[in-house]
């Protein structure tokens, strides 16, 4: 008895556990078929994109397939095809080369090639002269967008359009630099001149729309430029010229151009480290270089070294006028016989490292032979106050009866980690023509020389660095861009420079010239917020030599204050 009642007992619970227990079942099960139904809309979902990706992959390696050569690379091409084809999974670096989603156009891949285009060193403000094996490099690294046969990217944090293999391709740019700023302290005395000494101006001093167009190696850029000029801008041209890069590291260069001469002359403005370059580097690379100026040669560069040489002729718009005598006036107003000059400029690096780079060059320019103006073979020198606010210039001088006229300098570099020191000396000589026909005044050579020294440190971001291309120092690098919300600053850079230009020679004499002494000492500070961007001012005390003739008619030793929004792309 007592053993059925346990039985009945031990039967009865097991039967009402069962049942509770059968329950519970039932309540999860219904949860968990609610889960795998979500489960598996999801991974429907998943399947139709996958699908749409491996399309576009075989609509890709097909493509490749037709136009790839019968190499190891195409065989790896194959290899890779059959495995899309039968659904085997292909490496993260493949899907990365190919871009997967980048065809349909939509997707966050442009977010990303958007989002890489912000960060590094600020675009040229010329034209583009790469080769084409360095194009696509450039737009591989830099990602871009593939719509069709065609890619949109941002090599080099330039827009550009181009076809899939980079054999056709079109660049636009932009070189944005606007100033504003002042003078204080340029009082004249009491019966002379003030001059144009403003304590408010504002300048376009560069607004340059680089337009640069390829078919594989050969490349033809045009930049106009409608802020070249001190008096708030002048619609001229930068550049106009045809460039093979086929040989390696090697840009060949025709038409209007820059011929690169001196390390400050070398770099892009939008990295220069003061607003304007030092007065004598401006006044060495105008005797026969300068901006659109007619130019045959080339330019070589390697790890360690660089050279370039350039044949030259006038610069653009400086033909006007007639070469014939004006009738009644016994006088010429054109150029009758062009100027003929070459430049030269060779740079290397003798020591370099992660922390350190040493920069050694010799830079060369002769005007063989000076342009006939007016009747008369004469050059003039000027320069003004290294801040481009003024259409006065202390530095002024006019030489006659010029033969030739040459200059030579060394340049010497030093960078260690965030510091960049660097500094050169140029002396400018000036030969006569028909010595034994022309006046006292008129007789005997011509001497000028001048000299700078410069430091940079940058406080954040990516430290200046060594451009091989352009064998000078490169403007700070972006690794992130502005964000505060998360701590990110941009690059930030402090500047200063001592500059001396001296165009007085051989003064008490009857062939002397007084052309005047400037000293400018300055001081910047330049921020990145990301490439495309920078925000510059700087601070000038200027000192002109009391011999100046230009120093007594037009103002006193005094000091600027300056700033400039810069875009780059």
């Amino acid at each position: 008895m007592i053993r059925r009642s346990a039985a009945s007992l031990l039967l009865g619970s097991s039967a009402l556990w069962g049942a509770c227990s059968l329950q519970s079942a039932h309540a999860a099960s219904a949860s968990d078929a609610a889960q795998i139904q979500a489960l598996q809309r999801e991974m429907l979902e998943m399947r139709r994109e996958m699908s749409g990706q491996i399309n576009v992959l075989r609509q890709r390696l097909a493509r490749a397939e037709v136009h790839a050569p019968n190499t190891t690379a195409a065989n790896a091409a194959q290899a890779r095809r059959v495995a899309a084809a039968n659904g085997q999974p292909l490496p993260e670096s493949y899907a990365r080369d190919i871009h997967i989603g980048g065809d349909t156009g939509t997707g966050s891949n442009f977010g990303s090639v958007m989002q890489k285009a912000d960060l590094g060193t600020p675009p040229s403000d010329r034209g583009v002269s790469s080769s084409w094996a360095s194009f696509r490099a450039a737009t591989e690294k830099e990602e871009a967008l593939h719509l069709g046969g065609m890619m949109v990217g941002f090599p080099g944090g330039r827009p550009t359009i181009s076809s899939d293999d980079g054999m056709y391709a079109m660049s636009i740019g932009l070189a944005f630099h606007e100033d504003i700023g002042g003078f204080m302290g340029m009082s004249p005395r009491r019966g002379e001149a003030r001059g144009d000494f403003s304590s408010l101006a504002e300048n376009a001093r560069r607004l340059r729309i680089p337009i640069s167009f390829r078919y594989k190696n050969w490349i033809a850029n045009i930049t106009p430029d409608f802020g070249n000029g001190t008096g708030d801008g002048a619609s001229t041209l930068y550049e106009a010229n045809l460039n093979y890069a086929g040989f390696h590291n090697t840009v060949i260069t025709a038409g209007y151009f820059q011929p690169r001469v001196t390390e400050e002359d070398s770099e892009s403005s939008n990295e220069f480290e003061m607003m304007e370059r030092p007065a004598i580097t401006d006044i060495v690379r105008n005797i026969a270089a300068g901006d659109a100026r007619m130019s045959l040669g080339a330019l070589h560069y390697a790890k360690r070294w660089w050279i370039a040489g350039y044949v030259t002729g006038q610069s653009y718009g400086s033909r006007g006028g007639s070469p014939e005598k004006v009738t009644g006036v016994n006088s010429y107003t054109g150029i009758a016989d062009s100027q003929s000059g070459a430049t030269f400029r060779v740079a290397g690096r003798p020591y370099m490292s992660k922390d350190i780079d040493v920069h050694v060059g010799l830079s060369g320019i002769t005007a063989f032979k000076v342009a006939e103006n007016g009747g008369s073979r004469s050059y003039t020198f000027s320069e003004g106050p290294e801040v481009n606010l003024t259409t006065t210039k202390f530095l002024s001088t006019t030489v006659g009866n010029v033969g030739s006229i040459w200059s030579a300098g060394p340049e010497l570099g030093f960078r260690w980690k965030r510091l960049v020191l660097k500094g050169e000396y140029y002396h400018i000589g000036v030969t006569r023509g028909d010595n034994y026909g022309a006046s006292a005044a008129n007789r005997g050579s011509v001497n000028f020389q001048g000299y700078y020294g410069a430091a940079n440190y940058t406080l954040f971001g990516k430290a200046r660095s060594y451009n091989i291309k352009e064998g000078a120092f490169a403007a700070p690098g972006v690794d992130h861009a502005f964000d505060p919300a998360h701590g990110y600053w941009g690059a930030l850079e402090l500047s200063a420079r001592y500059s001396v230009a001296d165009l007085d020679s051989a003064l008490g004499t009857p062939g002397g010239i007084r052309g005047g002494q400037q000293t400018v000492w300055s001081a910047g500070v330049n921020w990145y917020p990301n490439r495309h961007f920078r925000f510059m001012l700087d601070f000038n005390h200027i000192i002109v030599s009391r011999n100046s003739a230009l120093y007594d008619l037009y103002g006193r030793d005094g000091n600027s204050v300056a700033g400039r929004i810069q875009a780059a792309f």
